[in-house]
Order: C-alpha cells, then sequence, then structure tokens
C-alpha cells in the first residue's frame, strides 16, 4: 500500500490545502503513517494530537490518529484547541516525543491542513518532503498503537498565567481589555483565561464555528479587526487583541483604535525584556519596520533580522539563545513559552505584563513610535518556477552596483528614502514586496525602484494575491 499527495499541500512550514480537493481523509491518513513511522523508527514516544474547529477537522483527525496508530505510534489526543496549547502538550506531557495539529490557521473555512512537531522543535522543510516521498513509495512500519484522551486545557491556561508572576495583581484591577477569539480554536481557552484575570474583559465570537460567520480569522488584515475597534471604542477600554483560527498569530488595537503592528508590539515586548536580561538577543523577520532593530539596539540589546518563516524562526531563536523573536504575519515567539514556539495568546499576556512593568498603558507605549509609512504585504503572482530565479536576478544587479542589501530571505535594500524588500514566498506562487519610508514621496520613490527591478527581470507588480 502507498499514497501520492498533491504536491502542492506539502508546503515548506506545513501540510496545506483544500478539503474535498486536494486534501482529504486519505491523505491525513498517509500523514500519519509517515509520521507515525517517522517516530518509531527514531527513538519511539507518544504523538499528541490537537485539532482546531474547522468542520473538517474531525475528520481529518480520525484518519490522522488511525495512520498514527497503524504505524505503532502511541497517541494522546488533547482534543479541540489552539495550536500552541499543542505545543504546551507536546513539550509538557511525559513521553510524548512528538506533536500534530489538525488546523487550517488563518487561510479560509475550507482550507485545512497539518502542523508537526518532533522532539521539541518544528518539523518542516526537506523533512515534510521525506513524509511523501515515504508514502508513495508505502515505506511504513506496521504496528497496533494505543490511543488515550488527555485534557490538557487547565493547566495550558495555569501556564499562561505565569506570563503575569512578579507582577502585582493589584496593580491590574483597572485593567479593561477585549479579546477577539474570532470563532476560532481559541474560544475556550480565552473563556477560561479571563475569568481567572485581574480587571474587566470581554471575549468577542468565543464560540467555535468553523465557518467563520463573523469575520475572516486573520488578525493581520486590518479589516478583521473593525469588530475590535467598535468595543474598545464603545467601552472605553485600554487595547484589545485578537487571534487567527489557531491562535499562533496575535493583532491588536490601542485605546484610540490604532493597529498596534507585530513590529511595533515587539518593541513593547523588547523594552520590558531589556529592562530584565540586559543585552539580550531580539530577532525580527526580514519583513520588519527599521524602528524595532534601532529601538532595541539603543536600549542595550542585540538586533537582528532573520528570515520570515514560523519554523526559521523558532529554529533560529534555539539556535541562537535569543529570548524573543516575531514575524510581520504576527507569530511572536517567547524562549520561556514551549521551546520558544509560537503563541499569540501567551504574547498577550506578556503585553499585559510589560505594560504594567514600564508603566505605561499601550496606547501611550504605541504613541511614542516613531510615525513612518509603509506598505502592506504586497503579494503578487509569479510562476513556482520563475520566482526564485527573478529575486536571484535583482540580487545579482543590486550587488553589481554594491547596494546597502540584506539578502538572507530575498533582498532587502536600505536608501536615504527608507527600505524595501523583494522576496519570493515559500508557500505560493507568488513574490511578496513591502517598502517603508518616512514621506510619503519617500515611499513613491522606493516602489518605483521594486516595478524598475521586476521590469528589468520582465514582471510587474500586477494584481495583489491574498495570503
Amino acid at each position: 500500500m502507498s499514497h501520492t499527495f498533491d504536491p502542492v499541500i506539502l508546503r515548506e512550514y506545513d501540510v496545506r490545502g483544500v478539503f474535498g480537493q486536494n486534501l482529504g481523509a486519505e491523505d491525513a491518513r498517509a500523514i500519519g503513517r509517515s509520521f507515525g513511522t517517522h517516530v518509531v523508527r527514531n527513538g519511539g514516544g507518544a504523538v499528541a494530537v490537537g485539532l482546531d474547529g474547522r468542520v473538517s477537522s474531525p475528520i481529518l483527525e480520525h484518519a490522522l490518529v488511525e495512520g498514527l496508530t497503524a504505524s505503532g505510534a502511541d497517541v494522546l489526543r488533547i482534543g479541540l484547541g489552539p495550536t500552541p496549547m499543542l505545543y504546551f502538550a507536546a513539550a509538557t506531557l511525559p513521553g510524548v516525543a512528538a506533536g500534530v495539529q489538525i488546523t487550517g490557521s488563518h487561510n479560509p473555512a475550507h482550507h485545512n491542513g497539518v502542523k508537526l512537531v518532533w522532539q521539541g522543535r518544528p518539523f518542516f522543510g526537506e523533512a515534510i518532503q521525506d513524509l511523501g516521498r515515504q508514502a508513495q513509495a508505502g515505506d511504513w512500519a506496521s504496528g497496533m498503537g494505543t490511543v488515550r484522551e488527555v485534557a490538557v486545557i487547565d493547566a495550558y491556561v495555569d501556564r499562561l498565567l505565569q506570563g503575569l508572576d512578579g507582577i502585582d495583581r493589584a496593580s491590574l484591577a483597572d485593567l479593561a481589555m477585549a479579546w477577539d477569539a474570532g470563532n476560532g480554536a481559541a474560544g475556550p481557552v480565552l473563556e477560561r483565561l479571563v475569568g481567572r484575570l485581574p480587571g474587566r474583559h470581554q471575549v468577542l465570537f468565543a464560540q467555535v464555528d468553523g465557518t467563520f460567520p463573523n469575520h475572516h480569522p486573520d488578525p493581520t488584515v486590518e479589516a478583521n479587526l473593525t469588530d475590535l475597534r467598535r468595543v474598545v471604542a464603545q467601552d472605553g477600554l485600554d487595547f484589545g487583541v485578537a487571534f487567527d483560527g489557531d491562535a499562533d498569530r496575535i493583532g491588536a488595537v490601542d485605546g484610540q483604535g490604532r493597529v498596534v503592528w507585530a513590529d511595533q508590539m515587539l518593541i513593547i515586548l523588547a523594552q520590558d525584556l531589556l529592562a530584565r536580561h540586559p543585552g539580550a538577543l531580539v530577532l525580527g523577520d526580514i519583513k520588519m519596520g527599521r524602528a524595532l532593530f534601532d529601538r532595541v539596539r539603543a536600549l542595550g540589546g542585540q538586533a537582528q533580522m532573520w528570515k520570515s518563516g514560523h519554523s526559521h524562526m523558532k529554529t533560529r531563536l534555539r539556535e541562537s539563545g535569543a529570548l524573543l523573536a516575531g514575524e510581520m504575519s504576527g507569530h511572536v515567539f517567547l524562549a520561556d513559552a514551549w521551546y520558544g514556539f509560537d503563541d499569540g495568546i501567551y504574547a498577550a499576556i506578556r503585553l499585559i505584563a510589560a505594560c504594567a512593568r514600564l508603566g505605561r498603558s499601550l496606547t501611550e507605549l504605541r504613541g511614542a513610535m516613531p510615525n513612518t509609512i509603509a506598505t502592506p504585504e504586497l503579494r503578487f503572482a509569479v510562476d513556482e518556477a520563475r520566482k526564485f530565479a527573478a529575486v536571484e536576478e535583482v540580487k545579482a544587479r543590486l550587488e553589481a552596483e554594491a547596494a546597502d542589501m540584506v539578502a538572507i530571505d530575498g533582498v532587502r535594500v536600505t536608501t536615504p528614502d527608507g527600505w524595501w524588500l523583494l522576496r519570493a514566498s515559500h508557500t505560493q506562487a507568488v513574490l511578496v514586496a513591502r517598502a517603508e519610508s518616512e514621506t510619503e514621496e519617500g515611499l513613491a520613490r522606493l516602489l518605483d525602484q521594486i516595478d524598475t527591478q521586476l521590469a528589468l527581470s520582465g514582471l510587474a507588480r500586477g494584481d495583489q494575491v491574498a495570503h
């Protein structure tokens, strides 16, 4: 017996597809067989399995567990919850060597996928491709693994609350916040969490509904923060936070309704961190604004730019000893959270703690940041076979011009007007561009530079492509 996947679902960081089109129960079962085989052939141990609230998730989870046990792997089913709860389970449950979460993350309701953890590290890149090759060859172990259900939600909430250790709870008595679960998997956790927090808290759209009836679960898109802004404004709250479908991403708005973008959030977390850990290393992905790196260095910390992609950032955090990392996509990584894995809910708790320790509201901290003008991610279709080659062409031309450039993930070019970025997506047939300046005129010149480089490679930005 063997199985051949549609190759587009085996992504760099996870398995992702459209349920009923290129992703179904047989695919999940084959992932279980291959990953279970990997586990039993490399020392064994149980596999923790969780799922998000999408309509297709129970079907895929059931098939995945069948595949894992058919390979001889033992399974601990933790049930419905956010992906970070699966990371917590994989890091803390005795005898667990690996973890699998069924989740479509921030993608549309009819999408779904699988995220994998092995021995406290992300399982990605060539390792995922190996699962596909193993399935195609039918190179699977056989056995009769056991299945046991384990409840971890209360222990997970206990651990989230440790992010407030050292904070006088009385100082948070007047805190007023909104938490937007977006009908995603975070809802049950948030309802338990806010019941134990000081202050006044509202949870929006806590009921898990995989059709996402209120708004799309991606807090990095400003339009999806409309409900959060409205509640913060009408109730005079201090700030609000929002999460994607599996709560490994966070978005935020301050008391004035301004978006606190991920690089700005990281500045606040870094201020708090560096006061307690002088000289600590902070990582930001290549899409983040210059203010983050400048501010970390001004505070006496070390700042390092790294590749985009949550698995790349998690891996780099562990290798480098960094205590904090983040991406513009809303992934925030704290070294004291389950091996530095991304957890949007824990990031929110640490944001509360940072404001308390710094003695300033999120609105005040956001207002003190420099004003810059930046584009969102500009994503435009480029053939899969062309996208990386085009970036290499741009890089070669810029090197010949001795441009001020960072080339760890595409090209990021600094000019007197600011900076611009061009990189190939690792998960879609698109190129991604971004630029930041202090003036509209400077931003226009930066975009002109991007367009010039694209034209020299026979390309143009064209129509935007959704993430």
